[in-house]
């Protein structure tokens, strides 16, 4: 069997055929790209009883991946949002996310933040967010064209020896990149891996002493020859082996 990849999806208004409605959304690019990998992509909505219960979902996945969307509530962290943040988005998505990959990283499960969540998984251990890069860095090309990776490529420096190094299988890795905040202070427990070639922002962190736990900026399911998200899914099949199957299953 597939192992299964748990990936959050994003609550949001969305139009077809001729509804307007609320939606729970994720792009394609990331399901492709898990079945690609050989992974059955399972989408995890945003749950308010997983935020009191996250096993009830962790232990039917062998991998989580949270994907990337809008920022982060600035209140998860203790702040006040910048004029830049994209406010408004229900707190649900949060509160679930964070809930899931803290009790995914207790159980070591396998666990691949892209963009908003490698963002998530460093509040969830107590770091902050810097809310709009081109106020420090002084230009904007982690985010070149909103809503498109046109012209989004750049490099990324990797440590000799981590898991993102290990999993990109090279030190110097060519990204795609879109967004316009980025991890702060670091969250506990985590360790920045990974920075960028432009101006030396962070764009990996990952908890050493977990089985598989790394956050990346960039986005790894709209580039083929990624090799990041095959990593994860190959890491959720050796946890697939090693898991106990629930009872009567």
């Amino acid at each position: 069997m597939r192992p299964a990849i748990g990936i959050c999806g994003g609550l949001t208004e969305a139009s077809w055929d001729a509804f307007t409605q609320q939606a729970v959304l994720l792009p394609l690019s990331y399901l492709t790209a898990i079945q690609r990998a050989g992974g059955l992509p399972l989408m995890i909505p945003p749950d308010p009883e997983l935020v009191e219960d996250p096993d009830q979902v962790l232990e039917r996945i062998d991998g989580l991946i949270l994907a990337g969307g809008v920022d982060v509530d600035p209140a998860v962290y203790g702040a006040e949002p910048h004029e830049e943040t994209e406010t408004g988005s229900p707190r649900e998505r949060d509160d679930t996310e964070i809930a899931l990959v803290r009790r995914a990283l207790e159980l070591d499960l396998p666990v691949l933040g892209i963009c908003r969540g490698m963002q998530v998984m460093n509040v969830a251990l107590g770091g902050t967010l810097l809310q709009h890069v081109p106020d420090k860095v002084g230009h904007s090309d982690h985010r070149r064209t909103p809503g498109s990776f046109a012209d989004a490529d750049h490099d990324v420096r990797l440590s000799p020896g981590s898991l993102v190094a290990r999993a990109a299988g090279e030190e110097v890795h060519s990204t795609k990149s879109h967004h316009h905040q980025a991890v702060q202070k670091i969250g506990e427990g985590l360790e920045v891996t990974g920075w960028s070639a432009i101006d030396d922002l962070p764009e990996a962190i990952e908890a050493t002493d977990r089985c598989f736990a790394l956050g990346v900026q960039w986005h790894p399911e709209v580039d083929e020859t990624s090799r990041l998200i095959a990593a994860l899914v190959e890491e959720a099949r050796a946890h697939q082996s090693a898991r106990v199957p629930l009872a009567g299953g």
